[in-house]
């Protein structure tokens, strides 16, 4: 990957950006692929020496990377596991994961994960959250023959604001919180890990066979649907957002002082080129050749 630095950022950042530690060992694929689409994969290995990115677009990982540096200095309790990475072969291929932090609770283990996030993540949710440590959970209670107890995001909020947080008794109310993750029936978890490195296994020989990409789902490339924003006229920020007009006209009812404002659906990640491949991927620009 080249990398830019279109705003003249000091040295060190560029550094940063260049000097990418992250591996996911002798694995065949990490749990951060295996729950992503099978064809953002494929493509970033075909486009690597294409693609290209900014250090300024750098600088949330490297607060992530800082706060995890700090975060495992600083743990020194005897019960307590920190950035451990675990193995575990699934249909012939070894799966990897590096989870930030284990307590050992009795004879079971409690897992958490630090991100680096948004406000607007945590007030809605992120799905990934649950998939990604309950394949967390599959490995550690494979690698260590031990339960798992519960699972846990810590969310560090990049974006908060203490004066929303006195305003609105839906905005978190600290610039970190503690998210409860639901932990998976055990078969569950088995399921969808298995499942999960099928389809990446599916997606790679077709790839080496016929050079053929999978297509992304709806949910792979974060797609919004339609919505119908009721907001106050000449205002931005919205006070109701619905899925339909006529309940954004029910909500409204004789108020003249407000206005429906309709939003297209759109797919977030490819027009925000989140994935990184968007301008190499056919089916976000409609080109029949990849």
């Amino acid at each position: 990957m080249k990398i830019t630095n279109d705003y003249g950022l000091p040295q060190s950042f560029v550094n940063f950006a260049r000097n990418d530690k992250y591996s996911k060992g002798k694995a065949d694929i990490s749990v951060t692929s295996v729950i992503d689409s099978p064809r953002i994969r494929l493509m970033r290995d075909q486009h690597r020496d294409q693609m290209t990115s900014d250090v300024s677009d750098m600088i949330w990982p490297l607060f992530g990377t800082a706060v995890h540096h700090v975060l495992e200095t600083a743990s020194s309790d005897d019960d307590v596991t920190i950035e451990e990475r675990l193995f575990e072969t699934v249909n012939d291929w070894v799966l990897s994961g590096a989870i930030d932090h284990q307590r050992t609770d009795g004879d079971a283990i409690r897992i958490s994960d630090y991100k680096v996030t948004s406000v607007w993540s945590v007030i809605h949710g992120k799905i990934e959250w649950e998939y990604q440590l309950n394949c967390y959970a599959y490995l550690v209670e494979k690698a260590k023959k031990m339960p798992v107890k519960s699972l846990q995001v810590v969310a560090i909020l990049r974006d908060w604001n203490r004066r929303e947080a006195g305003r609105r008794p839906d905005y978190p109310q600290a610039p970190v919180m503690t998210i409860d993750v639901p932990l998976w029936p055990k078969a569950k978890r088995d399921r969808y890990v298995s499942d999960r490195v099928a389809l990446h296994q599916e997606a790679q020989i077709a790839f080496d066979l016929d050079a053929e990409l999978p297509l992304c789902s709806d949910e792979d490339r974060w797609k919004r649907g339609e919505a119908w924003a009721v907001k106050k006229k000449g205002n931005k920020r919205a006070q109701r957002v619905f899925d339909n007009e006529a309940s954004a006209q029910e909500f409204i009812g004789d108020q003249e002082n407000l206005e429906i404002e309709h939003r297209e659906g759109e797919y977030v990640r490819c027009n925000g080129n989140y994935c990184g491949v968007a301008s190499f991927c056919s089916q976000y620009t409609g080109d029949n050749n990849e």
